[in-house]
């Protein structure tokens, strides 16, 4: 018995040991849906912080050489973060002349009606679009997706504009741009993705085309809108080349035309249209500039949470 018991005893110490259990798999999933290691994380905490300062330095130098006097801008050589002497000077000066707050007015302007008319005629045409039994909507489509291709120029569009008697207008600054092939083919997708069965119902209870738009597609629709209208706001309000090729009149010359004239091309402006020059020129410069970019910061962060959901919804079918 004690024999049998210790042959035992030494068959499970000699045993050898069971292997090691295998990894948990990660259910199929793709790597970018596991939990980011520690270093993965700190990695991205890195580049996100280098992002922020890379965009954040210049931003922040423009804004503080707008509100800096002559002396600071020499001791700083040019770039003043935090200016010793902050002067609202700069922004007087353009203000009190008429140069700027015509060109703001009329940016303003363009960018509020542009954006309006594209919209109206962009969400127009991908309905229609959008609608399987609408004749020719593919050949409109087809159309539409050439010019994403091919442009047929400056020397056309400009020979097209001036036949149709739009030179030296506003109407120039928007009518060329009116619709955007890319812009067209995200809200047809969208619309596209909605389900048939809200179309069947609408119907079935006497709804036309233009009442199912209204009161069913464009509720539903509001991210994808937002997106849009994001897009060509941002494109009528930094209407350079147009305002270059079709603006003959520098009292029509809308805000980007101005930062070309001011901050680019370094022209100072002059006492018969600026009043008395009240700031060092760089200021002004500076000043011209802040006043370009922060309409759309203000607006981006009240879109920025449709802003995904409206490109993806829009481009992804399923």
């Amino acid at each position: 018995m004690l024999t049998a018991e210790k042959t035992r005893a030494t068959a499970r110490t000699t045993a050898p040991e069971p292997p090691p259990a295998p990894a948990r798999k990660s259910d199929g999933r793709p790597p970018w849906m596991e939990r980011p290691t520690r270093i993965g994380q700190t990695a991205k905490a890195v580049a996100v912080v280098v992002v922020v300062l890379a965009v954040a330095y210049p931003l922040v130098g423009v804004i503080g050489t707008s509100f800096a006097s002559q002396t600071d801008i020499i001791r700083s050589s040019g770039l003043v973060l935090w200016p010793d002497h902050p002067t609202l000077d700069a922004y007087r000066t353009i203000f009190t002349g008429g140069v700027v707050s015509r060109a703001l007015i009329v940016s303003v302007g363009i960018t509020v009606l542009g954006t309006l008319a594209s919209l109206l005629v962009t969400v127009g045409m991908a309905y229609g679009l959008s609608r399987r039994e609408v004749t020719g909507s593919r050949f409109i489509l087809m159309t539409a997706l050439f010019t994403m291709l091919f442009n047929a120029g400056i020397i056309p569009n400009f020979l097209l504009v001036k036949g149709l008697g739009l030179y030296d207008t506003y109407a120039a600054l928007v009518m060329p741009t009116l619709v955007s092939a890319f812009n067209l083919v995200v809200l047809r997708s969208f619309f596209m993705n909605l389900p048939e069965e809200l179309y069947d119902a609408a119907k079935v209870d006497g709804a036309g085309d233009f009442r199912i738009l209204v009161r069913i597609v464009l509720p539903l629709s509001k991210a994808v809108l937002a997106v849009i209208s994001l897009f060509y706001a941002v494109t009528y309000w930094n209407a350079f080349f147009n305002s270059l090729l079709y603006l003959n009149d520098s009292d029509k010359w809308p805000l980007p035309m101005v930062l070309r004239t001011y901050v680019l091309q370094g022209q100072s402006l002059d006492s018969a249209s600026a009043g008395e020059v009240l700031a060092p020129q760089q200021a002004v410069q500076m000043a011209v500039l802040v006043i370009a970019v922060v309409p759309i910061l203000c607006v981006y962060p009240f879109l920025q949470r449709y802003f995904t959901k409206g490109v993806l919804t829009g481009a992804v079918k399923g």
